[in-house]
């Protein structure tokens, strides 16, 4: 299969080109080049800016299939999808899990209502416009190549080695470093995460049957509890961390932020978003390794990690010092 990749150099698209390359597909790279230039030499690179000049990729071949790892913004997804109509076969778009509109109810599936913008100009990746921008993203690229022809992945939260985020990585790193750990709300509490490169496998395998529609990409089904991650990354490290689960409307009355100042964790009313139904995507082959293999992994990445890391995410030594005294305290 011939494959063209917008992007193909970071996280996800890279692990998307690695599992392209190892199974024997003939990929061709589409970038600015300015992220991991030095990434797949053997891989025919076409440089440019997807906004100012998708003309290099005149005269090039057709493809059968493209996967796009980089769209944002509508205008310019719809630019890509409008260049590469008449040369490739399928459109595959990598979306989110934040496209829909309820952030509450648990177990949605594809057909849930999305995001809507007030503005559908605006170009300004926001935590407010995120969402309404992949769907208007979406749409663009169903109105060039139709629903025959189309593949949407919406997936949760992409973890594993390489993740500039730092959104599920701090919690292997942190437990490693042992002691008491700030844990938030029910140790029982479940959520979806997907492997980067179960994801990557499973977006390969859908191109390659040329398969179309719209699938949530995350899980396993039914998710997974926060202390079964908790524990399996403390055995992988070795270490002695004490879990202290914390009561959440505690911890958000404390000025605490969900997500990224603990990572994995949103309020059990706001929390829709990491419980949605993925059983089409199972159903259509989507697989999960085990949680042990990716924190192990994303633990030994992280380690080769220039020092010191300036982290994207995760609570400061000092914040959970000051919460561990204070959560004493208020038990004691």
């Amino acid at each position: 299969m011939k494959l063209l990749i917008l992007g193909g150099t970071k996280f996800l698209g890279k692990h998307i080109t690695e599992i392209a390359l190892a199974r024997g597909h003939q990929v061709t790279l589409f970038n600015r080049g300015q992220t991991n230039p030095d990434l797949f030499p053997q891989v025919e690179k076409i440089h440019g800016d997807r906004e100012h000049n998708l003309s290099v990729l005149d005269g090039h071949e057709s493809w059968d299939a493209v996967i796009d790892t980089s769209g944002y913004f509508p205008r310019i997804v719809r630019l890509s999808a409008e260049a590469l109509k008449s040369r490739v076969g399928l459109y595959v778009f990598i979306s989110t899990i934040s496209v829909y509109s309820d952030n509450k109810t648990h177990g949605q599936t594809e057909d849930a209502p999305v995001a809507t913008l007030d503005d559908p100009t605006v170009e300004e990746i926001t935590g407010e416009s995120y969402g309404g921008l992949k769907v208007l993203c979406e749409r663009a690229v169903e109105e060039v190549f139709g629903p025959d022809h189309m593949l949407i992945i919406r997936p949760g939260l992409i973890v594993g080695p390489d993740d500039p985020t730092d959104r599920f990585t701090y919690w292997p790193v942190r437990i490693a470093q042992g002691g008491d750990v700030v844990a938030p709300g029910r140790p029982e509490r479940r959520v979806e995460i997907i492997d980067v490169r179960d994801l990557a496998e499973w977006t390969i395998k859908m191109a390659e049957n040329h398969a179309t529609g719209i699938y949530n990409a995350s899980g396993p089904l039914n998710g997974i509890r926060m202390d079964g991650i908790f524990e399996q990354a403390k055995q992988v490290s070795s270490s002695d961390a004490r879990f202290v689960w914390m009561d959440e409307h505690w911890l958000l009355d404390q000025g605490v932020q969900p997500w990224m100042e603990l990572p994995m964790w949103l309020p059990e009313n706001d929390d829709g978003l990491i419980q949605m139904d993925v059983s089409k995507a199972v159903n259509a082959g989507l697989t999960f390794r085990p949680i042990a293999d990716t924190l192990r992994d994303t633990l030994a990445w992280d380690r080769t990690r220039p020092q010191p890391i300036e982290r994207h995410a995760g609570m400061q030594p000092e914040r959970e010092k000051e919460l561990l005294e204070k959560w004493r305290a208020k038990e004691s």
